[in-house]
């Protein structure tokens, strides 16, 4: 399906002159901003048409973008007191749990990595902190789905290669199964640190610090805290893939804010924040975000410059994940919001495209007008940090003993016949089960040494 026809321009994308206004010191002006964009986000969205698929958005978009895309809905509500969407939002993030309850559901399951599984475990796990409408019984509790990730995410820890560590895919005949990355191992390293935060269980603490220190071990996570996309040398990853991506810089940025809220405050994580946030100053010019690796090769022929789908959507992870830390570390609270502030305001100046006037282009640095792209990952970056201006408004996230509802079980997913993959019969995807689903494809480059070895792409 062509997204000019999800969106119904047709052939034809042209600018008007409208645009989304915003008043960042209203709250008011900030939510309307907000459902603006967030509206034309989910006229993407086709799931709860008669006849699809719940849960998925069609093809150009891969699965799991729309698992992050239902996490940022749930923000939204939680920031704009806004219900209009929680239906579809809930039974969205419900339809893709699958036989196992882990989000390893049999659509998916034969291209599905660690990262992607990894970001619906995300959202179930916002969904928790966030108090969002819990699932109608007998469906599994946010808490629960989250844990089943997790509990499936551990069983894979590879010690032959690497002293440990994910691999980026999770079965042998994928591209991408002999790479080890950052982004699979920070999404089981997140979700470790919130379910520790959630439920006070020293378990998951654990498994958050020998994630994030083993990254460190390997130099995915360098001296400086910048993290690095990941290793192609599943020896002992000596060589390191140096292209650094903004969702990769957030996901331990975040992670580490709850570590450091949940140890009180302790000097290590206190250490590790900092640093962290200073390694955000590569995704910033003039203040205002930016996709660095792929934003910077922009040009009339091509307006993306080389960001694919995934990676436009990335500044949207970034910009949660930042205010979020800003929520839980308070020393990191005004050199954040003063950078989404400005952000959004440069975000908000894009969205004045499109036949309606208002949809939201990507360079957010480049002036004050449509670039004229368009797409699920442009209208997501830009809902993300209008939104989270939001942030102190908001109340402070939930843990189970101080007013969260979403209920729990340890064990989810240690009895799943899916839970390290290895004894599932699946055979290799064909290109008909990749077109079809729009399910990833990993492109596997080469030149890891020189720079990018790998474009990620979920």
């Amino acid at each position: 399906m062509r997204v000019g026809s999800i969106l119904g321009y047709g052939a034809a994308i042209w600018q008007v002159a409208e645009a989304i206004d915003i008043d960042i010191t209203s709250d008011a002006s900030i939510k309307k901003a907000a459902s603006t964009a967030a509206y034309g986000m989910m006229k993407y969205y086709t799931g709860n048409n008669t006849g699809d698929n719940p849960g998925n958005l069609p093809a150009p978009y891969y699965w799991w973008e729309a698992g992050a895309m239902f996490g940022i809905m749930v923000d939204y509500w939680y920031l704009t007191g806004d219900t209009t969407y929680n239906t579809v939002v809930q039974q969205g993030l419900l339809s893709q749990i699958g036989d196992d309850d882990n989000y390893m559901p049999q659509n998916q399951t034969k291209t599905e990595g660690n990262d992607d599984q990894a970001f619906w475990g995300m959202a179930a796990m916002t969904a928790a902190e966030e108090k969002f409408m819990d699932p109608p019984s007998p469906q599994p509790g946010w808490v629960a789905l989250a844990q089943a990730v997790f509990n499936t995410m551990v069983a894979r820890w590879d010690t032959t290669t690497c002293g440990g560590g994910l691999r980026w895919q999770i079965f042998t005949f994928n591209n991408g199964y002999d790479y080890k990355n950052s982004i699979a191992n920070g999404g089981l390293f997140n979700i470790g640190a919130r379910l520790a935060r959630y439920t006070g269980n020293s378990t998951y603490a654990d498994w958050a610090e020998k994630v994030f220190e083993w990254e460190m071990s390997v130099g995915l996570i360098t001296d400086d805290f910048r993290v690095l996309d990941g290793s192609s040398d599943t020896t002992n990853c000596s060589t390191v893939d140096q292209v650094r991506y903004s969702y990769n810089q957030g996901i331990y940025l975040f992670g580490a804010a709850i570590m450091y809220n949940h140890t009180n405050g302790s000097a290590v994580w206190a250490n590790r924040v900092s640093g962290l946030l200073n390694g955000t100053a590569i995704f910033f010019k003039d203040d205002v975000m930016t996709e660095s690796a792929c934003e910077d090769n922009v040009s009339t022929a091509n307006p993306h410059g080389t960001c694919d789908n995934d990676q436009l959507s990335f500044k949207a992870h970034l910009s949660r994940w930042m205010a979020a830390t800003a929520q839980l570390v308070p020393s990191t609270h005004s050199t954040i919001m003063s950078l989404l502030k400005t952000s959004a305001v440069a975000a908000a100046a894009q969205c004045d495209g499109g036949t309606d006037g208002v949809t939201c282009g990507q360079h957010w640095t480049a002036n004050s007008t449509w670039d004229s792209t368009y797409g699920v990952g442009q209208q997501m970056s830009a809902v993300s940090v209008i939104q989270n201006l939001l942030i102190d408004s908001a109340p402070g996230l939930v843990t189970n003993t101080t007013g969260g509802t979403s209920a729990g079980n340890a064990a989810a997913g240690t009895e799943s016949s899916s839970a390290d993959g290895s004894d599932l019969v699946i055979t290799p995807a064909t290109g008909a089960d990749k077109a079809g689903a729009g399910i990833l494809t990993a492109v596997v480059l080469c030149g890891v040494v020189a720079g990018i070895g790998f474009m990620v792409t979920g």
